[in-house]
C-alpha cells in the first residue's frame, strides 16, 4: 500500500474537489476519493457517506469559491505512510492576495486507495507560506529535487510565463513554448529534465533578490544534452512574482543561442 501512494498527487486531487465548479464533476471526484461509507471529521461536525460529503463540498464551493472568489491550494508538504496521507492546504483569493485560511488534513485510506476517514484541522494562516522569499526558496528546492508535479503546485493559473527566445516556439527545443496552466508548467520541467543527462547536471543558485512580491533568482546552469552529447553552460536570471502563496509571473533570461546550438548538434 505504501508504494502505491503518491501523496502529492493525492493531495492535489483532494484539493481540486473543493475548487471544481461543475456539480457532476464534483460528484464523480467525491466518489473516486472517498469510499461509499467514508467519513470526514471537522472540529464541529462529521459527514458520512457520499451524499453528506457532496452536500459539504457543494456548500463550501458556493460560499467560498463561487461566492467569495477564493481558491483552495496545497502547501506542497504531502507525506504518505502506512495507508495514511497528511498534508496542509490553504485558501487564498483566486485573483491573488494573502492567505485567508489554512488547514491540516489527515486521511486514512482503504485498500482501494479511497478515503475511509479524514480529519480536517483549521490552523491560523501561515504568513511564511505566502511570503515571496519563502515561496521562491521552496521553488528552488523543488527544482533541485526534480519533481515536475510538485514544482507546478507552486504556480498560479494562469501564470504569466515567458522565456528569453525571440520566437514563441523553437523546433530544436520543443519545451520552449507558451505556457499558462500547472499542467503546462509540469510538462515544461518534465520535458527539460528528460532532454538532459541528470548525472551531469550542474545548476547553481548564486543569489535570490526580493523586493515586495517580486524576486530574481541569479545562477548558472551547465547541462549535457542526451541527444547530441553536447554540453552547454549559461548564466540564468529567473524573474518571479508571488501572490497569495503562488507564482504568478515566471520570466527566464539565459544564453538562448548556447542552448540552441547544443541541442542542434
Amino acid at each position: 500500500m505504501d508504494q502505491e501512494i503518491d501523496a502529492g498527487e493525492f493531495a492535489s486531487r483532494y484539493v481540486a474537489v473543493w475548487n471544481e465548479s461543475d456539480p457532476a464533476a464534483r460528484r464523480a471526484a467525491i466518489a473516486s476519493l472517498w469510499a461509499e461509507d467514508g467519513v470526514q471529521f471537522t472540529e464541529s461536525a462529521e459527514y458520512r457517506g457520499h451524499d453528506e460529503l457532496e452536500r459539504r463540498v457543494d456548500e463550501a464551493f458556493e460560499e467560498f469559491v463561487g461566492g467569495a472568489g477564493f481558491a483552495f491550494r496545497t502547501a506542497g508538504d504531502a507525506v504518505g505512510r502506512h495507508g495514511t496521507v497528511r498534508f496542509s492546504t490553504c485558501m487564498v483569493p483566486a485573483a491573488g492576495g494573502e492567505v485567508a485560511w489554512t488547514g491540516f488534513v489527515v486521511a486514512e485510506l482503504g485498500e482501494d486507495g479511497r478515503i475511509r476517514r479524514d480529519c480536517q484541522f483549521a490552523e491560523p494562516p501561515l504568513p511564511s507560506f505566502s511570503g515571496t522569499r519563502a515561496v521562491v526558496e521552496e521553488f528552488v528546492h523543488r527544482v533541485g529535487q526534480g519533481d515536475p508535479d510538485r514544482i507546478a503546485e507552486l504556480f498560479a493559473e494562469p501564470v504569466d510565463w515567458r522565456l528569453s527566445w525571440p520566437e514563441p516556439e523553437h523546433p530544436v527545443v520543443p519545451w520552449i513554448r507558451p505556457r499558462s496552466t500547472r499542467a503546462d508548467v509540469a510538462d515544461h520541467f518534465r520535458m527539460l529534465g528528460s532532454a538532459c543527462v541528470p548525472e551531469e547536471s550542474d545548476v547553481r543558485v548564486d543569489r535570490i533578490l526580493v523586493d515586495g512580491t517580486d524576486a530574481v533568482v541569479l545562477g548558472t546552469s551547465a547541462q549535457t544534452v542526451k541527444l547530441t552529447g553536447n554540453r552547454f553552460a549559461t548564466g540564468v536570471a529567473v524573474c518571479l512574482t508571488v501572490s497569495g502563496g503562488l507564482i504568478t509571473r515566471y520570466h527566464v533570461y539565459e544564453d538562448s543561442l548556447a542552448v540552441a546550438e547544443a541541442f542542434a548538434g
